[in-house]
């Protein structure tokens, strides 16, 4: 086939997750629900921190940050895939695809920057309790926000950058539910070498330095309280990370899960399946997760709805 200029290709086509037509109505029922939970169980978040002055503390403006990026990266993903399961259309613009991939890549990135920085947060707060106030200032926590922005901005405009280079061939089929980077490369008809190192560099620097970032505070934060004496000590101490800890290892486990079923398995869909963990099941859990076991927001956000009623 004649392979031609990405900028010449008018539309690709989202293949989706099944294309079992009795699927289609159960499917969009299904992600319609997780979605508008997600919505609802992030804004609250972000509506208990901004009315209730007691919790302006950086825990949870990071958190209200991290709520706000996964209404993001949701809503770049699952309306798209709804309108095409209602409409049965399948078909996405160019600019619409490339579009989808950009704020895709930014919102990924945020997610794991912000996951980072609440690390540090928590390694301030139990390693210099009585200095972590000072260490994590509202000064040095919306800056840590805004580099974190500036930092998934640029690789973002990478990821473009490396898409708007690709030739592609006649067929544009792409066998997931939005526009995967790597799809799109296994659609390019041009040599790609370049670009998957690249795709793996990028990974590694945006992906792989945050978690180093957790992994070193964390294992801090775990040196500290082993030196806690008292067990009710090391439990209060545990206790205040373990929310986001859980919310890491969901994350990134979701995130090596969708990897190894995309090296191990031949199907693409099975690795598009895989990728809804942390597309759309991850943002929806995290409200749940922080929330539950959270007495701070439980206590501001019935006080909320008491006041309503």
């Amino acid at each position: 086939m004649e392979p031609q200029n990405l900028t010449h290709v008018s539309e690709f086509l989202l293949l989706g997750l099944s294309d079992d037509l009795d699927l289609q109505p159960l499917l969009f029922d299904l992600f319609l629900s997780v979605y508008l939970v997600t919505l609802i169980g992030n804004l609250l978040i972000i509506l208990a921190v901004t009315s209730d002055s007691h919790l302006h503390i950086p825990m949870y403006f990071f958190l209200s940050n991290l709520s706000l990026a996964d209404i993001s990266i949701s809503t770049t993903t699952v309306p798209k895939m709804l309108a095409n399961l209602q409409t049965h259309n399948k078909s996405i613009t160019y600019a619409g695809c490339l579009t989808q991939l950009t704020f895709f890549s930014l919102f990924a990135c945020l997610d794991s920057l912000l996951l980072a920085v609440m690390a540090y947060d928590r390694l301030a707060a139990i390693c210099h309790p009585l200095h972590s106030l000072v260490i994590m200032n509202p000064r040095l926590c919306g800056l840590l926000v805004l580099v974190s922005l500036s930092i998934s901005f640029l690789d973002s405009q990478l990821h473009y950058w490396m898409m708007s280079q690709l030739t592609f061939c006649a067929d544009v089929k792409i066998p997931h539910f939005f526009c995967d980077p790597s799809q799109l490369l296994s659609l390019a008809c041009s040599d790609i070498s370049t670009n998957n190192i690249l795709i793996y560099f990028i990974g590694t620097i945006f992906g792989g330095i945050p978690l180093l970032g957790i992994l070193y505070s964390y294992t801090q934060i775990i040196s500290s309280i082993l030196r806690v004496s008292s067990l009710g000590g090391k439990y209060k101490a545990f206790s205040t990370c373990g929310s986001h800890l859980f919310v890491v290892c969901l994350f990134y486990g979701t995130g090596l899960g969708v990897y190894l079923s995309s090296a191990i398995s031949s199907s693409p869909r099975k690795g598009a399946m895989a990728s809804v963990m942390y597309t759309v099941v991850t943002p929806m859990l995290n409200p749940f997760i922080y929330s539950l076991r959270n007495r701070d927001i439980i206590h501001v956000l019935w006080g909320i709805i008491t006041r309503r009623t």
